[in-house]
């Protein structure tokens, strides 16, 4: 089947996709999108999270015919997204289709250092660059799911409580930490937010 959705806000379309094949799997695989990890394929990880229609959802889990005419966000798209969001849509999301990037800017996203003069990496969101800052990320699998998910948990309560941290982060699991580096990068990020905000 033929499966037409919008990726990190661009129109996309992906050709013979078999009804059983995972949103991950066309991803990965179809789109060249390869941040979001394949690790347990049962949706208890949340290595694989994207944001469907702005909900952050395990695309192990999400058969590629159910995002026909919807809308996803992977963490290649991340920092344009929120830039956009922080720019043209303070407080709320874009509309349906109407934002994102281009799946060759995705495509070619890397990480790249902050300058060592401002501190500044343009390329990073404000939680990307925090989880960098905070020390967050170690063996980087199950980094591109909470981002995802702390994104969307900034979006939506600016000044999380701890509990609503621990919460929104809940689906995701970490193997290398204790859990308290990616805990103080999602209070930086916050704190952050909340001061460019004054």
């Amino acid at each position: 089947m033929r499966v037409n959705f919008t990726v990190n806000g661009r129109r996309q379309e992906a050709d013979d996709v078999w009804e059983g094949e995972s949103l991950l799997y066309v991803l990965r695989e179809r789109m060249g999108l390869p941040g979001s990890k394949n690790a347990c394929e049962q949706g208890e990880c949340g290595s694989c999270t994207v944001r469907l229609d702005g909900v952050p959802v395990c695309s192990c889990l999400v058969a590629a015919g159910q995002v026909e005419g919807r809308e996803v966000v992977t963490v290649e798209g991340l920092a344009d997204y929120a830039r956009h969001r922080e720019d043209a849509h303070p407080g709320s999301g874009c509309a349906f289709g109407a934002c994102g990037t281009t799946l060759d800017a995705a495509r070619r996203w890397q990480a790249r250092p902050a300058d060592a003069q401002s501190g500044e990496a343009t390329e990073l969101s404000s939680v990307q660059q925090a989880f960098i800052d905070a020390g967050a990320v170690q063996c980087g699998f199950c980094t591109p799911g909470l981002l995802i998910a702390a994104d969307e948990l900034l979006e939506k309560h600016p000044s999380p409580s701890d509990q609503d941290i621990r919460e929104a982060l809940s689906g995701n699991l970490c193997r290398c930490t204790g859990y308290e580096k990616i805990l103080d990068a999602v209070r930086l990020a916050a704190a952050r937010q909340e001061e460019a905000v004054r």
